[in-house]
């Protein structure tokens, strides 16, 4: 069992992760990785293709992906014929999810973005320059901060 001080410290890891580059799954998952046994370069190699909500296609939100991935790190089963293991964890994530979309208004990344349509979004598969101009205009640094407080706080309750 985690303090909150513990848990506290790794939504600001999160953050402190996406404000140094990564994407917002890679800032999400990195962030608690250890606890599952993947180090930190491991972590940010599994979650770098979800960024940009799906490499950049802004499809659903990188950090809630980041959720997603943690869930099935806690509870995920690992025989295919687990159909109980399965619905248990679909339960996690959709219980999740929700507090995200009440707390986010989507789980789209365009959506969350303010974008017009998706193929305005997706026309590039380049990066954004991470500039101070980025990071004003940007919500992302809010929703990784939720994603990052939502496993916190599904960790410390379960």
């Amino acid at each position: 069992m985690m303090t909150d001080k513990e848990l506290d410290e790794r939504v600001e890891r999160a953050v402190e992760n996406f404000m140094a580059g990564y994407g917002c799954c890679q800032s999400v998952v990195a962030a608690f990785a250890d606890l599952y046994g993947l180090d930190d370069t491991l972590a940010k190699k599994i979650a770098a293709g979800f960024g940009g909500g799906v490499g950049r296609m802004r499809m659903m939100c990188g950090a809630v992906s980041g959720i997603v991935m943690l869930v099935g790190l806690d509870c995920g089963q690992t025989e295919g014929s687990d159909r109980e293991g399965k619905s248990a964890c679909y339960k996690v994530v959709q219980d999740l999810l929700a507090k995200s979309k009440e707390e986010n208004g989507s789980l789209i990344c365009a959506e969350i973005l303010g974008l017009k349509g998706y193929e305005k979004a997706s026309s590039s598969y380049v990066a954004s320059a991470r500039t101070a101009e980025y990071y004003k205009t940007r919500p992302c640094v809010a929703k990784v901060e939720s994603a990052a407080r939502i496993f916190a706080n599904y960790l410390k309750n379960k």
